[in-house]
């Protein structure tokens, strides 16, 4: 069974439209962070807050510095391209520039752009686009190990943790492959399932063939998506959860959030102890021995003494490792993990 696979041309320009918010820029940053070498420039309209450190380009920027695909770099609600956008993106693909999307908009959807590209010679590359034939799910017992990111809500780095563990344990030279489950983290990898895109039924078969049978002393490192804390994208999660049937999972945490985004009314984040607790119910349900791992937390509100008191306190009361992937990395959480996998 196959998955998605994309081959983006570097270098690349990562635009970002008007996103309003960082949050919703996370794929620029994904890239940004984890591809630096390949990301040449940033492209805005005026009034983008959302900065990517990146240096400022116009279209004959680009095309002056080589560029060869423009990335949309973002990730909003819904994921539709804005009308508003079309008329920079003809730009980029009239001038020869390739474009890539993760939106669930499809680029090769829009006439005035397919026109633009076939004159300037440019490819439009839509990720968001799952492989043919998915199979239901079985729930059959695979051989190899397995972990899973999940998180409180979304945008709280289930994909930045997944690859900095998986970072980690190729550093220890222990086999592990980082299964991406999200646009950002296929163009990451190279390939991957965009399991959002997946029609329901499929998402626990999707999850599968992701995270196939393997060698037994193999980790397939497998990017969450959503939250079974929120309302939207809990569906989401829960196959990916089935179908993945992890022997561990991390918890992803934003340390500054009280409330689940995106949703209408009051859905405050429970205590997280309650949320591992209903997280391992329904993982053991495909796999019996799950166990969590650790907790990845978000502290970038904090400074170095409120980040080592809030850790350190969580920690203590979870009894398991709590770390912050950007600030003290995943070492503690590889070590638990690798210590209590059966």
């Amino acid at each position: 069974m196959s998955l998605t696979r994309v081959s983006l041309e570097p270098p690349y320009l990562l635009y970002l439209g008007d996103v309003a918010d960082d949050d919703h820029a996370k794929t620029g940053f994904g890239l940004a962070y984890w591809r630096p070498e390949h990301c040449a420039g940033q492209m805005r309209l005026p009034d983008c807050p959302v900065d990517l450190g990146l240096t400022e380009m116009s279209v004959a920027n680009a095309v002056e510095a080589g560029v060869r695909t423009a990335i949309v770099s973002v990730a909003p609600v819904g994921g539709q391209i804005p009308d508003h956008w079309l008329p920079q993106l003809i730009e980029i693909a009239r001038s020869g520039i390739n474009i890539a999307s993760g939106m669930h908009s499809k680029l090769r959807s829009m006439p005035d752009l397919v026109a633009a590209a076939y004159k300037g010679g440019a490819t439009l590359t839509d990720v968001r686009v799952p492989p043919d034939n998915l199979p239901v799910g079985q729930g059959k017992l695979r051989s190899g190990k397995r972990v899973l990111t999940i998180g409180t809500d979304c945008a709280v780095g289930k994909k930045y943790s997944a690859l900095a563990l998986h970072r980690e344990l190729e550093r220890r030279n222990i086999k592990a492959t980082f299964r991406a489950t999200g646009q950002t983290g296929i163009m990451i990898a190279g390939e991957g399932i965009p399991i959002d895109a997946v029609v329901a039924d499929f998402i626990s078969g999707a999850a599968e063939v992701l995270s196939p049978a393997n060698d037994e002393d193999h980790w397939d490192v497998i990017e969450g998506q959503g939250s079974l804390l929120n309302p939207s994208y809990s569906g989401v999660t829960l196959g990916l959860l089935h179908g993945s049937q992890p022997d561990a999972i991390v918890l992803c945490h934003d340390a500054s959030r009280a409330e689940t985004l995106e949703v209408y009314g009051d859905y405050p984040i429970p205590e997280l102890d309650e949320v591992i607790d209903d997280a391992l119910r329904l993982a053991r349900r495909t796999r019996a021995g799950c166990f969590c791992a650790g907790v990845s937390v978000n502290t970038a509100a904090m400074d170095d003494t409120e980040r080592e008191t809030y850790l350190g306190r969580l920690q203590d009361h979870l009894g398991i490792p709590c770390v912050d992937p950007l600030e003290t990395g995943m070492t503690p959480i590889a070590n638990f993990m690798l210590r209590h996998a059966s």
